[in-house]
């Protein structure tokens, strides 16, 4: 059981950071606690973005984009067909991330006969918000 200053505390870290578009101002009602640590490992990485597991898809617009072609997100990962949903801010329309299916396993295990991740099994999803896009601001 939690004391009664451990929930002061959260509520105020979770009321303390604001998420907005740069584009237009509006609130994305990003939740901190939802953000990946920034040195959490994403076969893609996480270079200029914030990751998120969860979003409130009521702010969004959400457009799915399946192209054939040879792509990199790094030196070591890329592919030829890319399955990718763009995210989109819903007062603007402006392009603020996409999601991804790198996120954790959603087994909890240690991958298929214990040899580590794999595509073949179900991973969350992760919302990855370009910094550039997205304004971070505290709330004192």
């Amino acid at each position: 059981m939690k004391k009664k200053s451990e929930f002061r505390i959260e509520k105020q870290t979770m009321a303390s950071t604001i998420y907005t578009c740069k584009e237009c101002g509006s609130d994305l009602n990003l939740n901190p606690n939802d953000l990946f640590p920034p040195d959490f490992y994403f076969e893609a990485g996480n270079k200029g973005t914030l990751s998120f597991a969860a979003v409130d898809a009521e702010k969004f617009r959400f457009e799915k984009e399946d192209k054939i072609m040879p792509f990199f997100e790094t030196l070591n990962y890329w592919g030829i067909q890319r399955k990718r949903t763009k995210i989109k801010c819903t007062s603007c329309n402006h392009l603020i991330g996409y999601i991804y299916d790198d996120g954790p396993p959603l087994t909890g295990g240690i991958g298929q006969y214990g040899f580590g991740p794999s595509q073949v099994i179900p991973r969350a999803p992760r919302y990855r918000f370009k910094t550039k896009a997205v304004q971070v601001s505290s709330q004192t």
